[in-house]
């Protein structure tokens, strides 16, 4: 059953304004305040740090050209719209106001589904802690908005259930709480209203005063109801003297057809550069650093291709089961929830070629040309399964379709595995294998990258016939207990010549003691206008475009789903996928189970 998204009827296009937006400028921006604590960039050496130590909260171009055009490489933004569905462009550029920051400033966020799990649980607890490392800027406001009826005060309490103020609990942290909470208010009004956020507008600049306006959106509501919030609020709250940016949570539609109508939606009232596509597993620490460890390490750059690569593993499980949204999940599953974004984005970032540069741009350009390099996929790389109810230990696990909310002849899977390849001279031939799954034993989601085996081996007589337990593999454990470790061959000490395999290891909670939450970065990075962790238009269409023709023929043909129990290691024939393309799962070996 397909989502269905708000019609950009003629009537609400011609309704937008003009002039609503017109004084709205889209450049890749840096904020200074002057903060207690410099909140700085992690790529310290090619990207100077967020926060210069400037007196006023100030938006400033990096090149002196507004960046305020849709991108190029963006297909779908450069169709043409006529007549009354041509959209007004909103234009960012730099700040009118000089260095010496005589105008001061003010950030607006409005948190829309304030009333839902991921704000209370995930993005107000990031705003807390963007706010608590001095990484706002002076005059900031948070602003809940859903429909249900809460005061500033039952807002503030249910915020504050779930704030903290991580390891240490320097600088006073129930003060810093308090202050926090304080920011922050509720306006109560429905998704498709305009009067409303009307009202929420006027709220705003009450806050705001004469400050220059800046203005964040986060959309945590269900898509069916995006181009209503994005409608009402850029021809009613967006600001008149500076930016207006929205935040998108997935899912993106789908399949290719709603996700290039939501896109062509979005963009009837938004340029391009305005819509942040939020996938927080690109905030994460290892997804992050992913690039880093390729092109910052000599010792990996010669081996990144298909000479020393055997095959790459991207692996997501999930050590619980649909509870409580198994109506939701059966209108998408698992290749839609997991694999079509998080797993084919991590996917991207590992194979593209070098970027020219750290640019936002840059990096979405080769992203892009991965994912338009790659083998469409066919039914026979790929298996789906279902988890059925299961006893263990005394106690009874459910199984999919014993939830009362998913139809009993559901054949939507809950796990999904997939071979897929990648047609250029770097991977060609390399098999990429994918795997998510939930109600499985472990919750884990890593990169693991198995080399091939050495040629002539010396010492191959000592593995007996099992040469993989002679292969180097690379692992990146993004969670939990982010780490990075190199499975290496050595000498057991003693007389003789034994063997064993062995880890060398980087766990973070060892090395880094405090670790930002990725949604904590993603949304800096979006007060910022830095896109570089965002989905481009382009990059969606063409992700959707690689797993679309499969979904269609899963469910035209009704293809079962195997069953594997609630709490087991997943359906058998996922080995049977693996071995069929001379793989073996590294994380189902037993050695680290």
């Amino acid at each position: 059953m397909a989502t269905q998204f708000s019609t950009c009827s003629s009537s609400s296009a011609a309704n937008f304004s003009a002039s609503s937006f017109k004084n709205e400028t889209q450049s890749c921006t840096r904020f200074a305040i002057y903060p207690t604590r410099i909140c700085s960039s992690k790529w310290v050496s090619q990207i100077r740090p967020r926060f210069q130590p400037r007196k006023h909260f100030e938006l400033n171009s990096v090149n002196g050209f507004p960046l305020n055009a849709v991108s190029h490489q963006d297909g779908l933004a450069e169709e043409p719209m006529s007549g009354e569905y041509s959209m007004p462009f909103a234009m960012e550029r730099s700040s009118p106001f000089s260095e010496s920051g005589k105008q001061e400033s003010s950030l607006s966020i409005t948190v829309v589904g304030a009333s839902g799990d991921l704000a209370r649980k995930k993005i107000f607890p990031a705003l807390f802690a963007l706010f608590y490392e001095h990484c706002l800027p002076e005059n900031f406001t948070v602003f809940g908005f859903a429909r249900t009826k809460m005061t500033d005060e039952e807002l503030r309490n249910m915020i504050s259930e779930t704030l903290t103020c991580r390891i240490d609990k320097r600088e006073n942290c129930g003060d810093k709480m308090d202050e926090f909470l304080k920011r922050c208010f509720y306006h109560s009004g429905q998704y498709d209203s305009e009067d409303h956020f009307a009202e929420l507008d006027c709220k705003l600049k009450a806050k705001e005063g004469d400050r220059l306006s800046y203005r964040l959106f986060y959309l945590s509501i269900p898509p069916n109801i995006f181009v209503d919030v994005v409608r009402c609020a850029s021809t009613r709250a967006s600001s008149k003297n500076g930016w207006t940016r929205v935040i998108v949570e997935k899912p993106f539609g789908r399949d290719s057809e709603s996700s290039r109508e939501l896109t062509w939606c979005l963009k009837q009232y938004l340029a391009e550069d305005q819509i942040f596509r939020i996938d927080h597993y690109l905030g994460k620490e290892l997804v992050e650093n992913l690039s880093v460890l390729r092109f910052s390490n000599l010792v990996f750059m010669p081996l990144w291709s298909r000479n020393y690569i055997r095959n790459v593993q991207f692996i997501f499980s999930e050590d619980f089961g649909t509870e409580g949204r198994g109506g939701y999940f059966d209108n998408y599953g698992i290749i839609r929830d997991i694999m079509q974004n998080h797993l084919l984005q991590i996917l991207a970032l590992f194979a593209m070629e070098t970027p020219v540069s750290l640019d936002a741009e840059d990096i979405r350009n080769e992203k892009v040309k991965v994912l338009r390099s790659m083998r469409p996929l066919q039914l026979e790389d790929v298996m789906v399964g279902q988890y059925k109810g299961h006893t263990k230990g005394g106690r009874t696990y459910p199984g999919y379709t014993d939830d009362p909310t998913v139809p009993n002849n559901s054949l939507t899977p809950t796990f999904a595995a997939a071979a897929l390849f990648i047609d250029n001279a770097r991977w060609d031939g390399v098999p990429f294998m994918m795997r998510a799954g939930k109600a499985l034993h472990t919750k884990r989601a890593e990169i693991r990258v198995q080399f091939r085996h050495v040629p002539g081996n010396l010492f191959k007589r000592n593995f007996g016939t099992d040469l993989d337990k002679a292969t180097n593999e690379l692992v990146l454990r993004v969670q939990p207990d982010e780490a990075i470790y190199l499975k290496i061959n050595n000498k057991v000490p003693g007389l003789g010549m034994r063997l064993d395999r062995s880890d060398l290891n980087l766990l973070y909670k060892a090395r880094y003691p405090e670790i930002p939450d990725a949604y904590e970065r993603l949304l800096l990075d979006a007060i910022e206008g830095e896109r570089r962790l965002f989905i481009r238009s382009d990059e969606l269409d063409a992700a959707w475009s690689l797993f679309t023709p499969l979904l269609k023929e899963l469910e035209h043909k009704k293809i079962a789903p195997e069953l594997y129990p609630y709490g087991s290691r997943g359906p058998v024939g996922v080995h049977y996928l693996a071995a069929k393309h001379n793989v073996r799962w590294g994380d189902l070996s037993g050695e680290d189970s």
